[in-house]
């Protein structure tokens, strides 16, 4: 008998700068204590179910399935399995969304998913030797095989702001846009301090487009891709609990109305997105202009801009308290951030009705899912 998935009780870390305030602590460390404070949300409401299953996204830890390594570290019982999801950086998004399809079928009633990422503590990882030649590093897998493009994200985002007349100054203005808004939102509700750390560590107050103005391109000198108009490399957890409506009653919960993945184009990826939002609203039978916010994931301005741009939506409703530019991209982690803020700014008195959260993904795929505010 199908189901109907909500999220409820989302919690995320502070979102830390690599080597810096979670410098030591690996993906088990980051996401035990939020696995922690979610279950006991649950508990706390009421819900006794048994947890079926963790499901964490993550794309640069140590194998080993970090989801069941944070499970018996979160002291959930030897009995609560976990899985481990890597589809890059929507890897939380669709561990979420993997947990719905679960719960909405009636094999499972009790989720609790997300994803982590400790780029601080990310194993260096090295090709074998070839007939003799010394191992070679790598700092990422390929996103695309031999015959077909495979590019760098900042390069990607170079080329997508060229190709689509994005300007520096259009990508500095929104990048200023998004450590303003982050700089005088409280997040206080949604995080779960670790340690000392309990607050993200990249957002700046006082950003302005004449200090962006001066940093140099990133990722070549022609580029408009700049460390102030891109996301910075982060660590952090985050944290939903998928159940059923009628497990969640009385609940304040995000009902999940649809979701879609796309293939796209591996030399933008960041156009991923588009193709995603706009099957998963063909699907759901909504327009751009129902929709209350929308969360996408600031890797770089230029992306946030061309999907915007593509699609006609009011960028006043893209990340309104600000994004990854200015919090932060902990890869495997934000897409379940991207939720986090969601049930945060909806499910506040008065809050909009309707959500989406959108992810781009290197080697050219989108993932999207579409959520309202239970009443």
């Amino acid at each position: 008998m199908n189901q109907v998935p909500v999220l409820i009780a989302p919690r995320r870390t502070p979102i830390g700068n690599a080597g810096h305030g979670f410098a030591d602590l690996t993906t088990t460390d980051l996401a035990a204590p939020v696995l922690r404070a979610v279950l006991s949300s649950v508990r706390g409401a009421g819900i006794a179910a048994e947890v079926d299953d963790v499901v964490l996204g993550n794309c640069l830890g140590p194998g080993g399935d970090p989801a069941r390594l944070a499970a018996l570290r979160a002291g959930m019982g030897a009995h609560v399995p976990g899985v481990t999801v890597d589809r890059q950086c929507g890897s939380g998004l669709d561990a979420v969304m993997q947990a719905a399809v679960r719960v909405r079928s009636g094999a499972d009633e009790l989720i609790l998913a997300g994803g982590v990422e400790s780029a601080s503590t990310a194993p260096w990882r090295f090709w074998p030797p070839v007939a003799g030649a010394d191992p070679v590093r790598y700092t990422r897998a390929p996103f695309a095989p031999e015959g077909f493009p495979d590019p760098e994200m900042g390069v990607a985002a170079d080329d997508l702001a060229r190709v689509r007349g994005i300007t520096r100054q259009r990508q500095d203005a929104y990048a200023v846009r998004s450590h303003t808004l982050a700089a005088a939102a409280d997040f206080s509700s949604e995080i779960v301090p670790i340690g000392a750390v309990h607050r993200d560590e990249r957002v700046r107050a006082g950003m302005t487009e004449a200090r962006l103005a001066r940093l140099r391109p990133s990722f070549g000198g022609d580029g408009t891709a700049t460390a102030g108009n891109s996301c910075g490399i982060s660590d952090g957890a985050a944290v939903v609990a998928v159940t059923t409506e009628s497990l969640a009653a009385g609940l304040p919960a995000l009902r999940i109305l649809g979701t879609a993945v796309t293939g796209s184009d591996p030399a933008f990826p960041g156009l991923g997105p588009v193709p995603a939002i706009r099957k998963l609203l063909r699907r759901t039978g909504f327009d751009p202009d129902d929709l209350g916010v929308i969360e996408i994931t600031e890797a770089f301005a230029s992306v946030v801009l061309a999907v915007s741009d593509d699609l006609g939506l009011d960028e006043s409703k893209i990340c309104p308290q600000g994004g990854a530019i200015a919090i932060g991209h902990p890869w495997g982690a934000s897409g379940a951030i991207l939720l986090v803020r969601l049930a945060s700014q909806m499910l506040r008195e008065g809050g909009p009705a309707l959500g989406l959260a959108a992810c781009a993904i290197g080697g050219g795929q989108g993932i999207a899912m579409l959520v309202e505010r239970v009443s």
